[in-house]
């Protein structure tokens, strides 16, 4: 009897899930079709969740134990319960095992009590999140003391037993109905969302790191993302995925400095314009900082831009991927933001702040400050750098960017120019002929500039024979190195600290002295998280024989220097500067100089006021450390 009724209840309660699964894809089918192999995407789902969602988890230990026990437990009990529905299953050892499997989720379940109830991070949302132990502990205790009882034959009173059937019904329905509104989201969406993901080449299981953004059809009949249906149905279904654990909130700068963006809460805003007449009047986590939380109202068909987010909140976003990285469902925020502001910029004109006018100089002159391009190598008059075009080979191509027209830039592009010549290095400029990459274009929604100057850029560099490609800006180095290569660019490009490595382990460079200050090094966002180097320039502080020291956040983590998608362009107020809580982080490692290898970061770096350590290129200590000894 107690059998019969426990797989029962169970085996309704996943069907009324799987009901509810089915209505719940209406909501993503109103997205624009997607190519997406989903063969494929079952095949690789177990490596997925098993190994890329668990190595986010696991990034805190007491998380990752408390998800394997739920999980595990919860997973394991529900095939056995199912297996009870069948009489000659019914026997002590499945019941054994049915209490193994709850005693592990049960165990689960009081370490999730632990973190939401006593814990309390700040960063997790609320509301119906907040009966997920409740819901854990009634599925999980519940039915172990049914297993138990029905392990040892049966000694409880019936009543009692049924009770406890009772007890456990209501936390499986809350586990895999509330579902749809709360605590294990990511338990269908998640695992739905991982099998169908925008970014397959994302995973271990795929081709690398995936962090381009893919070219927009600029003849389609939409620009852009204006209301949630523009978006694919898979990045749909990705932003019901979200379970609100707030990492992205956490790891997000511009959070941090107050300005109005909480990445969490522009997911929720998302899935909140998933439904007619929706609103985040239910919402129980942080809101954008400034913002108030219930106003937020939208639709499918209605512009996300102005009902649901504040224009302010999509033109804070510094691109720089930190929420990207840290989300154990593999949402993909920056795509959205960056869809979202195509509509923007090319079908309104909507780019604000000094953005626009910017935008206009670029399309103009080809550079984002509306100066010549014939006086890109006036800062090198006497360094009579070798141009490309009067030779017409070379071995590196040396990518200047655009900071070769600013102050700060040319300092350490000097630097590296005569490190170069140091080790005799035989490269080139393209001098006139190099437009600017049209990155920051790009971030800013206007893709028909960035596929201009891409395709301008390519044909250049088509007519040249070189080996590789050397710069010393990260942003040039994303574009070039992948964002090209839809436009028909393949040739290795190289950041200048990896390149700057190799001269001095082949020999061509030698450190003769040693820097006496201690340094701490900021990655780039561009560096890091887009391309994953964060070896390199490590590598190269250490062989000129730096003291190094760490900040807290730093790596694939590292925080923002604020200067990246545009955003001291769109120049968005806050609580602080983006470069100044950084600048904090800097300051607490007690380090004397902050070592950084991106233009943008050291002008952004350079910029905060008060007592700080000072900020050197990278390429600017090589030199220091490698000068010859009198």
């Amino acid at each position: 009897m107690i059998a019969t009724t426990l797989s029962a209840i169970v085996i309704a309660t996943l069907a009324a899930g799987l009901l509810l699964a089915l209505v719940q894809a209406r909501r993503w089918r109103a997205g624009r079709a997607a190519d997406v192999d989903i063969v494929a995407g079952l095949k690789a789902l177990p490596r997925r969740y098993l190994v890329d969602v668990h190595e986010v988890v696991a990034r805190n230990s007491f998380n990752s134990r408390f998800h394997a026990l739920t999980a595990g437990g919860f997973l394991a009990s529900l095939v056995l319960i199912v297996a009870l529905a069948l009489p000659p299953l019914r026997h002590g050892a499945v019941w054994g095992l049915l209490s193994l499997a709850l005693a592990a989720m049960l165990a689960g379940g009081l370490m999730v009590g632990w973190r939401r109830r006593v814990e309390r991070p700040a960063e997790l949302s609320g509301g119906r999140f907040s009966r997920l132990p409740f819901a854990l502990l009634a599925y999980a205790a519940a039915f172990l003391a049914v297993a138990l009882d029905q392990a040892a034959g049966g000694v409880l009173p019936g009543w009692l037993a049924l009770a406890l059937v009772l007890a456990g019904a209501w936390g499986c329905a809350e586990l895999v109905l509330g579902v749809w509104k709360g605590p294990l989201k990511h338990a269908v969406h998640g695992a739905l969302h991982l099998v169908a993901h925008p970014r397959p080449l994302r995973f271990r299981d795929g081709a690398g790191r995936d962090s381009a953004i893919r070219p927009l059809d600029l003849e389609a009949p939409r620009l852009g993302a204006e209301r949630p249906m523009d978006f694919d149905w898979n990045r749909l279904l990705g932003f019901d995925a979200c379970v609100q654990c707030g990492r992205c909130e956490t790891a997000c700068p511009a959070y941090a400095a107050g300005l109005p963006l909480n990445p969490k809460k522009l997911i929720q805003d998302l899935v909140t314009a998933l439904d007619e007449d929706g609103s985040d009047r239910n919402y129980a986590g942080h809101g954008h900082p400034g913002r108030p939380v219930g106003n937020a109202h939208g639709g499918p068909a209605e512009p996300v831009i102005g009902p649901t987010v504040h224009p302010d909140t999509l033109w804070a976003c510094t691109t720089c991927r930190a929420c990207v990285q840290e989300c154990p469902m593999m949402i993909e925020h920056v795509d959205a933001v960056i869809d979202l502001r195509r509509f923007q910029t090319l079908e309104l004109g909507a780019t604000p702040g000094k953005a626009a006018g910017m935008l206009e100089e670029l399309r103009a002159t080809d550079n984002p400050g509306g100066r010549p391009l014939s006086r890109r190598l006036d800062w090198a008059v006497d360094l009579d750098l070798p141009v490309l075009a009067d030779r017409g080979e070379c071995d590196v191509l040396l990518w200047l960017g655009d900071g070769a027209f600013e102050l700060r830039t040319q300092r350490s592009l000097r630097a590296l120019v005569k490190l170069l010549r140091r080790a005799g290095v035989d490269f080139a400029v393209l001098g006139a002929e190099e437009l600017d990459c049209g990155d920051v274009a790009r971030r800013l929604g206007d893709e028909a500039t960035f596929q201009d100057l891409a395709r301008r850029n390519v044909t250049t560099l088509r007519r040249y024979r070189f080996d590789r490609i050397v710069t010393a800006d990260p942003h040039a180095l994303h574009a070039l190195r992948n964002e090209y290569r839809p436009f028909g660019l393949d040739v290795p490009v190289i950041h200048h600290t990896a390149f700057l490595l190799d001269l001095l382990r082949d020999g061509r460079l030698k450190a003769e002295s040693r820097l006496s200050d201690s340094v701490t090094y900021h990655d780039p966002c561009y560096l890091g998280r887009y391309n994953g180097e964060i070896d390199a320039p490590r590598a190269l502080l250490d062989a000129i024989g730096v003291a190094r020291v760490e900040m807290e956040r730093s790596g694939l983590r590292s925080s923002c220097c604020g200067g990246g998608g545009g955003a001291p362009l769109t120049d968005v107020a806050g609580e602080r500067r983006i470069p100044d809580v950084r600048m904090d982080h800097a300051r607490a490692t007690g380090a004397a100089t902050v070592a950084v290898a991106c233009p943008n970061c050291a002008l952004m770096l350079e910029g905060v006021v008060g007592p700080r350590p000072q900020v050197a290129e990278i390429a600017e200590l090589v030199l220091a450390a490698t000068e010859p000894r009198p």
